[in-house]
């Protein structure tokens, strides 16, 4: 398979050496004529030496490489990076579990897939592609998880919400099953917690299921706790307060579609105790002026910051949400809260945290350092993949 080079530029070849998968427009020094974005490429030093193979498309991270060593890239390659994916959620004893079905089965640059989102709900895998590279194998990619994963019923392509609209329109995508629609699931259990999934018109892939293992910690600490839960969604921290006796549970979210999906997932609580209230709110304020005997707070905002030139106005957001919770909060009270914000790094948070507790003048200590769990891997080489960080902190 003869595939077409892309030339670096002198000493930008530094970060690609170190085996970062990202490969920047400004590093290009030239590519073979006629190049289409989803190409596979060849990566080459000014000097000529071979440095990986990814996916070239036009635009700041012009190539996503998926491989550092020469070889062929065909059918059955993709098919074993993605047994190798598998293969991982069978050690960590995510696959056929009893009491959970919902994890993410490729992480993208975690799983040395760049470009490649894969979550699976209870025998139905959902695809988002952040490439069109990776969009232009999605048949091998259909045609290989059905060969590896035996419990597989469906597979939903939602890509035409991450790819950019210029591909969207050119191949003219449209989110769509690619295998098994009437047999689809939707509803997957975490923990033994029961969830509906609608992963049609829901955010990402329907369901944040980076959260799992902080949701489960929340629940060991919720019995007879009166616990307030903004930025809901579909309610993942509620229900499994509700399920480990909270006294009270309140969930907050501006959106009104949101708190939809949390009631559907209430309903699906056995032996329900009237003990839960939603709330369409603005969290920002409604935090601000709420009575202060919560004994749990949860702030999991979406990302305040997709880019370096937002960072510093996403730490200002990140400050006040986090101060005025700090400063209602009950003494003794505990705070959940998270940035999923790639550009905010776990000290540059901490330290956000450490400027609100001075501004609202109350004592901090840290309990537990949170991240995302173990399906969704951090590749050592691409820092960027560790994204979400979280901190459980009590306030005196």
């Amino acid at each position: 398979m003869n595939l077409k080079k892309v030339i670096l530029k002198p000493a930008k070849d530094k970060s690609v050496k170190r085996f970062h998968p990202w490969v920047f427009s400004g590093a290009i020094k030239t590519v073979d004529p006629h190049c289409k974005d989803g190409e596979i490429v060849d990566v080459f030093s000014n000097k000529g030496k071979y440095l990986g193979t990814g996916h070239f498309q036009e635009g700041s991270i012009s190539i996503r490489l998926f491989e550092f060593t020469q070889q062929p890239i065909n059918d059955n390659y993709w098919k074993e990076k993605l047994l190798k994916a598998l293969t991982l959620r069978i050690k960590i004893g995510l696959v056929d579990a009893n009491e959970t079905n919902i994890f993410r089965l490729v992480h993208a640059e975690g799983d040395d897939l760049p470009g490649l989102i894969i979550d699976y709900y209870n025998g139905t895998s959902v695809v988002q592609c952040h490439s069109i590279g990776m969009w232009l194998i999605k048949d091998i990619i259909c045609q290989s998880l059905q060969s590896i994963v035996p419990s597989l019923k469906a597979i939903y392509d939602k890509s035409a919400e991450t790819l950019p609209s210029k591909h969207v329109e050119e191949h003219q995508i449209e989110n769509q099953y690619l295998f098994g629609k009437k047999d689809a699931i939707y509803e997957g259990l975490e923990y033994g917690n029961q969830f509906s999934i609608n992963w049609i018109t829901g955010q990402k892939t329907g369901f944040f299921i980076d959260q799992r293992e902080n949701r489960k910690l929340l629940g060991d600490l919720s019995k007879n706790k009166k616990i307030l839960n903004t930025f809901c969604y579909s309610g993942g921290f509620s229900i499994y307060a509700l399920n480990n006796g909270a006294k009270e549970v309140h969930s907050l979210d501006s959106s009104k579609k949101a708190i939809d999906l949390l009631e559907k997932n209430i309903e699906l609580i056995k032996n329900y105790k009237n003990n839960h209230t939603s709330i369409v709110a603005d969290a920002m304020d409604y935090i601000k002026n709420v009575d202060a005997d919560y004994d749990i707070i949860i702030l999991d905002p979406p990302a305040f910051a997709k880019h370096m030139n937002a960072r510093h106005k996403a730490i200002q957001g990140y400050k006040r949400l986090n101060a005025r919770a700090i400063e209602q909060i009950k003494p003794g009270g505990i705070i959940f809260t998270f940035s999923c914000s790639q550009v905010i790094s776990k000290e540059l948070f901490r330290n956000t945290l450490l400027s609100a507790g001075i501004n609202a003048g109350r004592k901090i200590k840290i309990l537990h350092q949170l991240h995302q769990p173990s399906d969704h891997p951090v590749n050592i080489f691409h820092p960027e993949s560790e994204y979400l960080k979280g901190l459980v902190i009590q306030v005196d």
